[in-house]
């Protein structure tokens, strides 16, 4: 209360440098090197890129809709077109394809073998028919040298997608929001699978709703201040104390299990990327936790300026009412959620200390020093409403 700017400055400097390290996040899906190396499942993962290589664990899979029978001229050799561009990408390991089954072979000898898939004599070719394609149906496999959560292979992927079949279907065709050629008529419809795609589709659908999330919360928990605290100013502040919270946890996370630091020492294999749900189920947590401790806090400096009137020993008061609640139910919360470092699952350990992190700094460095501090900056700024606001807002308010 004497010294606010000396609390202020350093302490969301401190939060804002915490934070930093989010600015290069790397959000993505998990494969099996999320589970231990004692595990089955990661042993048997283990051996499959051993012996076989990454990129043959999860192809893309290509799935193309002909305009036409498959075995015609004109789209064997649309799809040999296809093939070829990306069989000399380095990137690429191999392609499997209804046209890549031998080098030697010829547009035209496709063409002929396929004439009539029916009477295909030769097991290998008559094999490679009836499992990649069927009348104006046919599917494409592209291995990529690396795994499907890579960068690598989210790159081919990219290039795979952004595939120009206009030569085909003679005009350049739609897309859908996945990226997808949507096709028309006289042309290519081509839709994109795989555990590459999948990562890349979830992440995308993940992340196109979570605003909307936000949002949602935000705007409900402002409503439900504004009617409890009187104030347009007190709401706002506590949702970006909130952020700032939650931002620091979220550059632990980055710092921690997509950088690595600090691997040994709690057990784990660095990810080297953000599993994708962790941020938004941290943020649905972390609000209404944080924002607990806000209105235990706010309530307690609400009843004290309405008997006194002075903001600097209402807020000074209201702290050291609430400071015992805060303290105990943060404890009980960290002491919970740090305990899931002990778990083998990384994602558990992740989830459990970037809770513990955001709650601990929620309690001590924002509830105890920043939300004081700054109070004690706005002075009565922290209680202006609008007389019309104030008109709209029911007489009755919340009983504390």
């Amino acid at each position: 209360m004497a010294h606010p700017w000396r609390v202020f400055l350093p302490t969301l400097g401190l939060l804002i440098a915490l934070g930093l390290p989010f600015l290069h996040v790397r959000v993505s899906s998990p494969d099996a090197t999320i589970l231990p190396l004692s595990v089955d499942s990661r042993q048997g993962f283990e051996t499959l890129r051993s012996e076989f290589g990454d990129g043959e664990i999860s192809p893309i899979v290509v799935a193309l809709d002909m305009d036409g029978p498959v075995n015609s001229l004109t789209n064997l050799e649309a799809l040999q077109r296809f093939t070829r561009q990306f069989s000399a990408d380095e990137r690429i390991q191999r392609i499997d394809s209804i046209v890549t089954l031998d080098p030697r072979i010829s547009l035209s000898q496709y063409a002929m073998l396929y004439r009539d898939p029916t009477s295909l004599t030769d097991p290998y070719i008559g094999g490679a028919w009836r499992q990649l394609a069927h009348e104006e149906t046919t599917m494409v496999l592209v291995y990529t040298r690396g795994l499907s959560g890579g960068d690598e292979a989210k790159a081919v992927l990219s290039d795979v997608r952004a595939y120009d079949w206009s030569a085909v279907a003679g005009t350049t065709l739609p897309t859908d929001s996945s990226g997808n050629s949507t096709g028309d008529v006289g042309g290519v419809t081509m839709l994109v699978d795989g555990g590459t795609a999948e990562i890349v589709d979830v992440v995308a659908k993940m992340y196109s709703e979570f605003p909307r999330v936000a949002a949602v919360i935000v705007l409900a928990t402002y409503i439900v201040l504004l009617f409890l605290f009187r104030s347009v100013i007190l709401p706002l502040k506590a949702i970006l104390m909130n952020v700032l919270s939650i931002v620091a946890s979220y550059g632990a996370l980055v710092f921690i299990f997509q950088d690595g630091h600090f691997s040994n020492l709690l057990g784990f294999e660095a990810l080297g990327y953000v599993e994708a749900s962790l941020p938004i189920l941290m943020f649905c947590v972390l609000f209404g936790l944080s924002m607990d401790y806000e209105v235990f806090l706010l309530s307690r400096v609400r009843e004290a300026y309405l008997e006194t009137g002075d903001n600097r020993a209402s807020v000074a008061s209201g702290l050291q009412q609430s400071g015992r609640i805060i303290t105990g139910a943060a404890l009980i919360v960290v002491v919970v959620t740090v305990s899931f470092v002990s778990a083998e699952i990384v994602l558990v350990k992740a989830l459990g200390l970037g809770i513990a992190i955001a709650v601990f700094l929620d309690a001590t460095i924002v509830r105890a020093l920043l939300v004081p501090a700054t109070m004690r900056l706005l002075g009565n700024v922290n209680w202006w409403l609008p007389a019309p606001l104030r008109r709209l807002l029911p007489k009755r308010e919340f009983e504390h």
